[in-house]
């Protein structure tokens, strides 16, 4: 059973391809991001239907906990900004708009500015705040959430993984937030909270990433199993969740999230999301978008990664 696939800001149904898989079995609801073919890439459909699947699962009474996954090599690769990043200058005279193919897809409006014109902060914030409130349907809805990690989860795809309770990860995936580096900031600022101050420091002062075992080390992750045994440790947690009466669960989630609220979360999240915004307008975000439009995205993602050392699945801290 597939989850809604609706167009932006419109509520309906535009295809009967859904980019994200529900289904319920022995009361775990399991949300599947389904873009193998683009690394589980974030658009605005996905969102959209990430967040039908968790209301979906909220209000179910046979759900007592979510499991979210990725499909294909890998859980998550960030936002599916190729075609926005390498359309930079290619079409003067169109707007970022035309150039887009929607104009109310902030993950592409919101990254494919032309410098020449005025970039208005407010509308790229009003946009991306809304790809927030998506990725915290997982912290806000009232069951647990495990998301489980394999091959990769960086940039956006990080953004998913740390708003949900509970993280399972393959001690050998990649995870962490590259575009720290350039291009980006982490709009739902879950890092400090997560693994506190001066490791959230340690790791957006230079873009690195950690492994799955070095996740759990960091306390990002609550196990770090062998690929091969992943699922099978992820179920074991899954089980024992879904055998708690759902009104304990909802309120032990309650409990514990009163903890990051009161230490001003959504403040923090504001100015996250505004700083995104501003990393894209710098004049090395600039440079970074005329890379991309040159010798493609994922060129200049190269070009950002391989000075580190960590390019591709690497997580190389020199």
């Amino acid at each position: 059973m597939a989850g809604s696939r609706r167009s932006p800001g419109a509520g309906g149904i535009v295809s009967d391809s859904p980019v994200v898989r529900y289904e319920v079995t022995d009361r775990i609801a399991r949300i599947t991001l389904d873009r193998p073919e683009r690394g589980n890439g974030i658009t605005r459909n996905l969102v959209d239907e990430l967040v039908d699947c968790v209301e979906r699962a909220d209000l179910d009474p046979a759900v007592h906990v979510m499991l979210l996954s990725g499909s294909g090599r890998g859980f998550c690769g960030g936002y599916d900004l190729v075609e926005s990043a390498e359309g930079m200058d290619t079409t003067a005279g169109e707007t970022d708009a035309d150039r887009a193919g929607s104009p109310l897809d902030p993950a592409v409006m919101a990254s494919n500015h032309d410098p020449r014109t005025t970039w208005d902060p407010m509308v790229d914030y009003a946009m991306m705040s809304r790809n927030v409130r998506g990725f915290m349907s997982l912290f806000h809805c009232g069951k647990p959430v495990v998301c489980k990690v394999h091959g990769f989860c960086v940039a956006g795809g990080t953004d998913m993984a740390l708003c949900s309770d509970l993280l399972m990860i393959a001690e050998d995936a990649k995870i962490g937030y590259p575009p720290a580096r350039v291009w980006g900031s982490p709009t739902t600022a879950l890092w400090a909270h997560r693994i506190g101050v001066q490791r959230a420091k340690r790791l957006l002062f230079t873009g690195d990433s950690l492994s799955g075992s070095e996740a759990v080390e960091w306390g990002l992750a609550i196990e770090g199993p062998s690929p091969e045994r992943l699922d099978e440790r992820t179920e074991v947690l899954l089980e024992r969740i879904a055998r708690m009466p759902v009104n304990q669960l909802m309120m032990m989630k309650l409990l514990v999230n009163q903890t990051l609220y009161a230490q001003g979360l959504h403040a923090t999240q504001v100015l996250g999301t505004v700083l995104d915004g501003m990393a894209r307008h710098t004049d090395e975000g600039y440079a970074f978008q005329r890379r991309a439009a040159e010798a493609g995205f994922r060129e200049a993602v190269r070009g950002r990664d391989e000075p580190f050392g960590d390019a591709g699945r690497s997580t190389f801290k020199g």
